[in-house]
Order: C-alpha cells, then structure tokens, then sequence
C-alpha cells in the first residue's frame, strides 16, 4: 500500500477490519467443511472449488500479479485458470527437502558429517513417495480445472516467484535452489494493541509468547511460570485471550496479561520462551532477542532446530517442557553471551534488509512481465 498500490486480500472474515484499515480491499475467502470426511470435501476438491469461485474475484478486482499462502492451493490454480502471474508466499524456511537434509518438521539439525547426511538419505525413498502422492492429487486438482499436468513435486510453489519470508541465516545451505526462490527476510505485522505493565524491577525480562493455537492446557506457560519462579528474572507471559481450563499459579516475578504486542515488548527482554511457531521466532530475532524454542506441533519443530543450528537460540524437546527443563535452558541461555550476540546480529541484518520492501520489490518485477501463456 506505501508503494501506491491497490491491494485485495481475500482470507477469513476475522482479517477484513485489519485489512481495511490499512486501506486494503477485502474478500471473504470461500470455507468449505472439510472434516469429518464421510460428511465433507476433500482438501483438494475444497481447493478446486475454491479456485473456481476465486477467479471471478481476479476478473472483477483484475489484479498485475496473484499473492497466494503455500498452504492456500486456490489462490495459485486461480491465477492459473485466468493466465496471470503468481506467486507463493513461504511464511517460515524453505519447505522443500534435498539429499542429506533430515525430513522437514522433525526437528532434526543438519547432518555435521557425511556419515549423518547418508544416514537421512536412506529416508528419501519414503520421502519421493510422499512427493510423489502430493504430485498426483494436485494434478487431479489441476484436471478438475483445466490445467495441465506438472511432472514435478511440490508444484503448489509457484516457479515464477516464491518469497521465502524467513532469514538467510535460518536456512540451511543447498547444492542447488530454483531460481524463482528470494529468500526475502521475515514479512512482520501485528494488530494494535495497547500498552501492558511489566513486572517491575531490573532484572531481564523473559517473555513467554505462547502459540495461538497449540497447548490449549499452557503447559509451556505454567512450566515457565513454575521453573524461573525463583530465578532472577522478570517473567511477562500472555494467554492469547485463551482462558486456561484451570488457575495459573503467578509467581511474584511474573505477570501474565490477555494479550500484548511483541514489537514492544520483544526488543525489552533478554530472552522469549515460545513454542516456535515461526512468527514469533522472526519477531524475537528481529528484535534481537535469542529463543528458547519449545515446539509443539506442526513447523515448530522446525523453527526450533534451525534457531539452535544458527546459535540464536535453544530447542527444548517436548519432553523437556517442564520447570526444571525450562528454568535449565534459560540459564543455560542467560549466561552465554554468544546467544543474544547472534541474535542480535540477525537484527541488524534485518534492519538493513526490510522483508516487506524486497517482497515488493520482487513483485512489482514480476507483474511487469508479460501474462504466461
């Protein structure tokens, strides 16, 4: 919008008063039940429906190029159905596997040897037959619409363009990368919200930043509240507006608060305890601010590894999310420097490489080209 351009973003109803209070023109994204499954669509028969229902959006708003999330398959195959240029936007690192690399999501570093990548490397046939499945249910989607099939995987990322919204230094170095790929630095936004009162004191302040929609029970927050109880830290936790099902027990060093923003509060702290939804990881290390990383489902664990592996942070498994774990990694945390200089350090290159204006800017190339087909 800064750059004079018209925008429509088409998700949930919940964005359209964020949304057009930035000026922005809104759409409501189709939803279609897609579970139970005796009951509902399949993902990719919602996907294609969708898609048919979008492209009436692109007529009528007409837009240079199409944004589309890579978990979201319609916004791609509806700007493929009506010949425009698209592109897919990575909100976390870089999906896609390669020889040696362990499988994404299960929180395993990069292999330190050859020995280690071999060893996941005996996981690639079982990993090309996820690929391969992913590949024949998008063609059938693809058919459905009257699109041609792709002979490669992962064809739900666009190869005119993908912003990878992460930083460089989260992402393990590759033999080779497509050269639609543009590694753009994290894209960083959060609704309004007023200030909260920190516990007083000087003490650091580590913030536990709880996922909005994992661990419904804050087993990470009561775990973190009951670990740095005695510990000399200020502790600032936030529910998310999820009431928990049972009383929190707040130590005098903590306070726990609805809701709060982290571009103000992150770059205060010494620490942010989260479960690395990749989100609030970007934010803390924009802020300059090293991770304890607690995963708890899905990317997370992925996150997590990757900020241990460029020594911004640590991962703590899931058995390890207890008092003694949490209160151990934090002082393991606290008391190495090198931690929060490497944080830092991927601060400043945020600060002279802002994620928004090189999306932008990779954009505006992109509709400048002529339509495909």
């Amino acid at each position: 919008m800064a750059r004079g351009h018209e925008v429509c973003l088409q998700s949930w109803d919940k964005w359209a008063p964020h949304a057009e209070r930035e000026g922005m023109t809104f759409d409501q994204a189709p939803e279609y039940e897609v579970w139970p499954r005796k009951r509902a669509l399949t993902p990719y028969a919602a996907a294609v429906r969708a898609a048919q229902e979008t492209v009436g959006v692109l007529q009528s708003f007409d837009p240079h190029v199409v944004v589309g999330d890579i978990l979201t398959v319609a916004g791609g195959l509806s700007a493929q159905i009506d010949e425009r240029p698209w592109a897919t936007l990575v909100p976390h690192v870089l999906p896609t596997s390669e020889p040696g690399f362990p499988p994404y999501s299960v929180g395993a570093r990069l292999p330190r040897t050859a020995l280690g990548a071999a060893g996941w490397g005996l996981m690639r046939p079982l990993l090309r037959r996820g690929e391969e499945q992913g590949r024949r249910e998008l063609n059938g989607a693809r058919e459905r619409v009257g699109l041609p099939h792709l002979e490669y995987a992962h064809g739900g990322i666009s190869r005119q363009l993908a912003l990878v919204a992460t930083f460089p230094q989260l992402e393990y170095p590759r033999r080779e990368r497509h050269p639609s790929v543009r590694v753009t630095g994290p894209l960083l936004w959060e609704q309004p919200f007023d200030e909260v009162e920190l516990p007083p004191g000087d003490d650091p302040l580590v913030l536990v930043a709880p996922s909005t929609s994992q661990d419904p029970g804050h087993r990470m927050l009561r775990a973190a509240l009951k670990g740095l109880a005695r510990e000399p830290v200020r502790v600032i936790g936030t529910i998310n507006n999820r009431e928990p099902a049972s009383p929190l027990e707040v130590p005098r060093n903590a306070r726990v608060v609805d809701w709060l923003s982290y571009a103000r509060t992150m770059p205060r702290c010494a620490a942010v305890i989260c479960h690395a939804g990749h989100g609030t990881v970007a934010r803390a290390l924009a802020s300059g601010v090293p991770v304890i990383g607690c995963p708890a489902a899905g990317d997370m664990a992925e996150n997590a590894a990757r900020v241990a592996w460029a020594g911004c942070g640590i991962s703590l498994p899931r058995r390890l999310i207890t008092p003694r774990g949490v209160r151990l990694a934090a002082r393991k945390l606290l008391a190495d420097p090198s931690y929060a200089e490497r944080a830092r350090g991927l601060q400043a290159w945020a600060d002279g490489h802002p994620g928004g204006t090189l999306a932008a800017e990779e954009l505006e190339t992109l509709a400048g080209a002529e339509r495909p087909g």
